[in-house]
């Protein structure tokens, strides 16, 4: 049987398989129903590990043991297996989120904040930076940067930006405002987004960016998050941030901000 690397290739990212279990598994999706000994040869799996992935593939939901002699594996419709694998993601997510939340009070999450807060004091301020790829991971980083601000946040985006800004990082805009902290959101408004715009005026001051385009966040003017790439040419997955802890630098941009946001027309 011979498969294209790159079809195996998405196999294994959409769901999140390794090499032998993507080439075992449309082995036996070609053949229906199979031995393991057969599913070896025909995928050119080694013998030794064709149990073991079998084994890995039903438990995941991608196939069925057929009892008797000798053992028989079946296949399920690819659109079973997509209903299965999503059920026992959302399973396994709250199991997950579970056992992190009985963490919350936990001496197991007092001893880890011990080794940080020992580990932290030996660190230079402006040692504390960092590349971030990935646009969820930049979001998660920016929401966390969000929920720690004391005082001020201040952000300039691009016209997308301002929509997945809402979806993402509103209950964190939303803190802020119970806190008291000072949110500043800069960025192009047209029709695509006013709407966005109007809503998050609820939690944050809201400005129209015009003839400029950027992408960075300003958190107590003492750290930055600035993203490299132009978010309408390059796929989220590849967008990188870069993260410094440096008053220097976050107040000089925060100053530059100050004069620009004063031209700004505020959102009606």
């Amino acid at each position: 049987m011979i498969v294209k690397e790159e079809f195996l290739g998405r196999l294994r990212k959409i769901f999140d398989l390794n090499l032998y279990e993507v080439k075992v598994w449309t082995a036996l999706l070609s053949r229906g129903t199979s031995t393991a000994g057969e599913l070896s040869s025909i995928s050119d799996v080694p013998r030794s590990r064709t149990y073991d992935i079998l084994e890995s593939l039903e438990k995941k939901g991608f196939i069925i043991m057929k009892l008797g002699k000798p053992i028989k594996f079946v296949a399920l419709k690819p659109a079973e297996v997509v209903e299965r694998v999503k059920k026992n993601l959302m399973v396994d997510a709250k199991e997950r989120s579970k056992r992190l939340e009985t963490l919350r009070g936990d001496e197991v999450l007092d001893e880890l904040d011990s080794l940080f807060t020992k580990g932290i004091k030996f660190v230079e301020p402006s040692d504390l930076s960092g590349s971030i790829k990935g646009r969820q991971n930049l979001y998660n980083h920016m929401d966390m940067m969000i929920r720690d601000a004391e005082k001020t946040v201040t952000i300039i985006t691009t016209e997308e930006g301002l929509n997945r800004k809402i979806e993402v990082l509103l209950p964190s805009f939303e803190k802020c405002k119970k806190r008291g902290v000072k949110v500043r959101i800069a960025a192009p408004i047209t029709k695509n987004n006013i709407k966005v715009a109007k809503d998050l005026k609820k939690v944050a001051e809201v400005r129209n960016l015009e003839k400029f385009k950027a992408r960075f966040m300003i958190i107590d003017s003492n750290q930055i998050m600035f993203m490299l790439l132009d978010d309408e040419k390059f796929h989220p997955n590849y967008d990188v941030g870069v993260w410094i802890n440096t008053e220097f630098f976050a107040m000089a941009l925060e100053q530059l901000f100050e004069l620009a946001w004063k031209e700004m027309k505020q959102v009606k």
